[in-house]
């Protein structure tokens, strides 16, 4: 690494914040709040939810409207205020990218100040993010702006051997590109996880950089798109974080290449509508985004919330709190939807993804101890309302549909009170206005599918995004196929997001666990254990929806037949074969798909001789032992240890030294440390030398036969 270059990073409060700590903007100019946007988003979305609340009010107000029913409307209006919020934004950013078009600025003539490209890692494979890395700044240095760039691999890993194998990509990227500034540094304990790491970046070097580009271990940009944002950063002073428009590219599996392909047709209306309402009061994702340094050190710092996980400890979803603390301090976060360049993967099946989510959903469901804090600017608070509600829809959801069989349950089986105590002239009759509801249930559809619709639309008129996906019959076919499976995944997600939260609320933490980023399979076993439950409930609802009503059969039907097939659902979703096949007939290609930009081919490329090294398999212990030279790179790299304390013991390194002591080969010490035992070995430099003073089990062999 670099010499230090520290920036103290305060932890800020919640509770506390006048606003004469806000700064005032320097260009007042761009702080024009963007009125006409967000009236059109958020008072077009008021008026068509209060339409629907209406509508479902006309529909089970035709008669005595009872307690269930004022709950249905309740749960309705609930549900379609989201969907009716993303119609809106939807059409704005339609309107928005039809006027402005993909216009992107031209390179700048120079710049300035330096800026760090950041990869933050937890136990990926190395080949994948160090040949990711070298095609961005190979790209980056096309474009003659090498010089202001610096690399850094900050690692919070805890595997051992891939530990190692990161050491020996970072020095082979060494060897590869010799004078290239690339950094490496593994911490010795992921405290915070990675808004931990990225913190212990900023306060050790973050002096030397004015400005951090930060990347996710599965982001690839190109050299245009990293030196247009380190530009934008440099031309607007008021700027805290800018934020691309990630795509998603290199998916192969049926479940991977449904969400590329949607990323890539809806994503751009929808996030062209978020761009242009939020203005300069934005959000922050996490990765593929520029931050200003200083002012990230001096604003961003999180604290742990009071209590335990889940909703306790520290801020899973950091992202969204950083760009929150740094616009309360007077910079601006926004995003730059068409600035293009900007890539990442996705998880290769339903399981995977629902994996990730149960953490995005704690971490959101979190956030509800936040969106209360002081200085907050509304748009910030909408933000986190957004992602909290984008899980609580799912259990909503389901309370709508169980009270709506509920009430069709009293109409056939519950026999009616038409002459109540109460004086009436006429009989309470228990009726629905069937035909109101029918319209209701098309208006809400034809809602929710509009973002993919006008997305569509805009591909179409787009030449090179039509050709790109394989022409306008493919593409609208595509389309089609994306919102059928969706519409059969939809009720699995369902269940899964409710299971989530009750398990949140419940008081039950995720973890944090490494992200599986290749395409294999999941074995069929572990799918059908994961959704048996979902198949069971689908049949179940099928057999009590056929004894109320055929009718309620045809109309639960997606939702039946999605649970019922949940497992060859799931297991489809994860297959390479399927996603290759439709591929290969024409369906859901993207553009970056027929024409893939040339730093992913590149990282492509790398990542595959990286791999085909065979060093990311390597034994760690064996390579530290068996290759002095590397082993004494290896001590190098170490940090000292903290001192000591009295009556502190770490348990880990007492067991490793015990096990390293009775063990006679290299071959023992393998087969007895346990994965926290090896890396505590492979972190001392005492215990190291143990380690390379043992003999190899031939060796012992051979010295017990001469003996």
């Amino acid at each position: 690494m670099p010499g230090y270059a520290p920036l103290a990073m305060p932890a800020q409060s919640f509770r506390k914040f006048a606003r004469s700590q806000r700064r005032a903007w320097i260009n007042p100019r761009l702080a024009a709040q963007p009125v006409l946007a967000r009236l059109a988003v958020f008072g077009g979305a008021l008026a068509l939810t209060a339409y629907g609340a209406f509508q479902m009010y006309k529909v089970v107000g035709v008669s005595t409207t009872t307690p269930l029913e004022w709950i249905m409307v309740v749960l309705f209006v609930a549900t379609f205020s989201w969907v009716a919020l993303s119609f809106t934004a939807s059409v704005v950013g339609f309107v928005w990218l039809i006027v402005n078009g993909r216009r992107r600025d031209s390179l700048p003539a120079a710049l300035r100040e330096r800026t760090a490209v950041v990869m933050p890692i937890y136990n990926e494979a190395p080949a994948r993010v160090f040949g990711a890395m070298q095609a961005i700044l190979e790209d980056v240095e096309r474009t003659g702006f090498g010089a202001a760039f610096d690399y850094f691999f900050v690692s919070d890993t805890t595997d051992g051997n891939v530990w190692i194998a990161e050491e020996r990509a970072f020095l082979a990227m060494r060897e590869r590109l010799p004078g290239a500034r690339i950094y490496y540094r593994r911490r010795r304990k992921n405290t915070s996880r990675k808004a931990g790491n990225i913190a212990d970046f900023v306060t050790r070097w973050g002096g030397h950089y004015a400005h951090m580009l930060v990347l996710d271990a599965d982001s690839v940009m190109s050299g245009d798109a990293v030196v247009r944002l380190a530009a934008a950063m440099e031309a607007d002073p008021d700027s805290g974080i800018i934020q691309s428009l990630p795509l998603i590219v290199n998916r192969n599996t049926m479940f991977a290449r449904l969400q590329q392909f949607a990323a890539r047709i809806a994503g751009p209306v929808l996030a062209a509508g978020l761009s242009a309402w939020m203005g300069r009061d934005g959000n922050y994702w996490g990765h593929n985004a520029i931050i200003r340094t200083r002012a990230f050190a001096d604003h961003c710092g999180l604290p742990d919330l009071p209590g335990r996980p889940p909703f306790g400890g520290h801020i899973l979803s950091h992202d969204f709190v950083e760009a929150a603390l740094i616009r309360r301090a007077g910079y601006a976060v926004y995003m730059l939807p068409t600035l293009g360049g900007s890539y990442e993967e996705s998880p290769p099946s339903l399981i995977d993804l629902a994996t990730r989510d149960r953490r995005w959903c704690q971490g959101n469901l979190q956030h509800s101890r936040v969106i209360g804090a002081r200085g907050f600017v509304w748009p910030t608070r909408q933000h986190f309302a957004t992602g909290i509600m984008g899980y609580l829809a799912s259990p909503l959801w389901m309370a709508q549909l169980l009270v709506g069989i509920v009430l069709v349950l009293q109409t056939h089986y519950i026999r009616p009170e038409y002459f109540t105590a109460d004086f009436s002239l006429f009989p309470a009759w228990p009726r629905f206005d069937y035909e109101r509801a029918l319209q209701l249930f098309e208006l809400t559809i034809a809602v929710l599918l509009a973002p993919k619709f006008l997305g569509l639309i805009l591909a179409l008129l787009d030449g090179p995004t039509r050709r790109g996906s394989g022409g306008a019959l493919a593409l609208t076919a595509s389309t089609l196929l994306e919102i059928l499976v969706s519409a059969a995944l939809a009720p699995i997600m369902m269940l899964i997001q409710s299971g989530s939260v009750l398990q949140i609320l419940s008081g039950r933490d995720t973890g944090w666990n490494p992200q599986r980023r290749d395409d294999g399979s999941i074995p069929f076993s572990s799918i059908a254990r994961r959704h048996r439950s979902h198949a069971v409930l689908g049949v179940v609802t099928l057999f009590a929806a056929a004894l109320i009503s055929p009718s309620l059969v045809l109309w639960m039907s997606p939702t039946i037949a999605g649970l019922i097939l949940s497992i060859p659902l799931s297991w489809a979703s994860g297959q390479l074969w399927i996603g290759l096949g439709l591929r290969r007939v024409g369906l859901l290609r993207t553009p970056e798909e027929t024409s893939p930009p040339s730093v992913v081919l590149r990282a492509n490329a790398l990542a595959g001789e990286l791999a085909r090294s065979g060093r990311d398999d390597e034994e760690a212990l064996i390579s530290i032992h068996s290759d002095p030279a590397f082993r004494a790179v290896h001590e190098s790299f170490l940090p000292e240890r903290p001192r000591h304390r009295l009556g502190d013991v770490d348990v880990d390194l007492a067991v490793a030294t015990v096990k390293l002591n009775d063990a006679e080969t290299v071959e023992d010490a393998c087969a007895w440390l346990k994965p926290k035992e090896r890396v505590a070995a492979l972190g001392d430099r005492g215990l190291i030398a143990m380690l390379a003073r043992l003999p190899l089990a031939a060796e012992a062999s051979e010295a017990r036969g001469r003996g």
